[in-house]
């Protein structure tokens, strides 16, 4: 069964009443026949029938045991800390996510949970990061900002072999483009802020583990905490994973597009995208993902962070704004944004400079996109003034 068709017959249809859409269950509590009696819900922090379609389905799209959703991506990365105790150290990639950074060590570092930042692009860095307080082994791969590849199956038989747990941030691949669980991790979390629900109009956190075992802990500490998503952005999230496969197509494409662009172009000296031959991990991410993703960075040949503002603060298709993976494209300067929380000395230690640019791609036709940077390119150097862009560029297709 294809992706996408799988997708669709995964999200049931309501049994009371036959409605093709799930209901939203906008309520906070629910009748009980006796005390401790009832259908399996009784109150909707532990439990909500929208919230369970989104976690049984978001189980099934990662080939995992258990889901459970949470009200950011922040939330369910904590959630899956909460697993470690003091005196426990995680072994984390160098280009991390800002707020993991933030979380890691402005708030658990002081409860005794130590971290380690490695390159995890060589399996054998992580390997060696080792010792015999290691509890949990932190990737993202692609990473943000600079779309590093980690080789899952290498790293997965590293924790296996030491019994240390396996977490991988999938928000930029995807589970339409790839599944941790398939090459050996224990969980995965996402920001379903980003691709999954694809259209930029919620927060949301997805935590799904490979294990029952593993899924009841989480699901303790998920009634535990509270940090739950609600029911009405629960359907949207489902709503969202509906189209998922047809705009993860979609959005690598036009990225391959930009990124091959870009590689042409004298002002950049790097490009980073894992669907280029260029890029350093190209082969492993063809081994274990369908599709390379919407999200493309490059640094300028100079590095000059006045230079990297007029050029964010002068597109037009492309809005300058956080976080990444709706329909609308989007693009950042992570030093100044998403990773400003970290030392500038760290940001460049893993690749992070401040005229590194993130592109959010989106659905826009990629030839207009690419017209949108060339115009930000040439007023960024010369002072060429291209005035408003529905003035001068007709754009050949409009957001889909």
């Amino acid at each position: 069964m294809q992706e996408s068709t799988a997708i669709l017959n995964y999200i049931p249809v309501d049994e009371l009443t036959g409605s093709v859409s799930v209901p939203i269950y906008q309520t906070s509590t629910f009748v009980q026949d006796a005390p401790g009696v009832h259908k399996g819900f009784d109150y909707a922090r532990s439990n909500n029938p929208t919230r369970k379609v989104l976690e049984d389905l978001a189980a099934k799209l990662e080939n995992g045991t258990n889901g459970y959703a949470f009200a950011s991506g922040l939330a369910a990365i904590d959630a899956v800390v909460k697993l470690l105790k003091a005196g426990d150290e995680i072994i984390a990639v160098d280009d991390i996510y800002g707020g993991a950074f933030r979380l890691f060590t402005h708030v658990y570092e002081k409860f005794g949970i130590t971290v380690k930042y490695t390159d995890s692009t060589d399996a054998q860095n992580v390997a060696d990061a080792v010792t015999d307080k290691t509890a949990l082994i932190w990737i993202e791969s692609p990473t943000n900002p600079t779309l590093k590849i980690s080789d899952i199956r290498a790293i997965a038989r590293t924790a296996k072999q030491h019994n240390i747990l396996l977490c991988v941030d999938n928000t930029f691949a995807s589970p339409v483009s790839q599944k941790p669980i398939d090459f050996g991790a224990d969980i995965v979390v996402h920001s379903a802020t980003k691709y999954i629900s694809g259209h930029s109009d919620l927060i949301a956190g997805l935590v799904i583990t490979a294990t029952e075992e593993l899924g009841a802990k989480i699901k303790f500490i998920q009634n535990a905490s509270g940090a739950i998503l609600g029911p009405f952005d629960s359907w949207l999230v489902i709503r969202g994973i509906e189209t998922l496969t047809l705009r993860i197509k979609q959005h690598a494409e036009n990225a391959q597009k930009i990124a091959e662009y870009l590689e042409s172009e004298s002002l950049i000296k790097n490009v980073y995208y894992p669907g280029l031959k260029s890029h350093k991990n190209h082969e492993i991410a063809k081994s274990q993902q369908k599709y390379f993703g919407g999200v493309v960075a490059f640094d300028l040949a100079i590095d000059d962070k006045e230079l990297a503002i007029k050029i964010v603060s002068n597109t037009k298709l492309f809005k300058l704004a956080e976080s990444l993976g709706g329909v609308k494209s989007l693009l950042c300067l992570p030093c100044e944004m998403t990773h400003k929380s970290i030392p500038a000395e760290k940001r460049y230690q893993s690749g992070v400079t401040d005229s590194l640019i993130r592109l959010s791609v989106g659905l826009e036709d990629a030839d207009d996109l690419i017209a949108d940077l060339k115009q930000a390119f040439a007023f960024a150097t010369t002072g060429e003034f291209v005035p408003a862009w529905k003035e001068n560029v007709e754009v050949t297709s409009e957001v889909i």
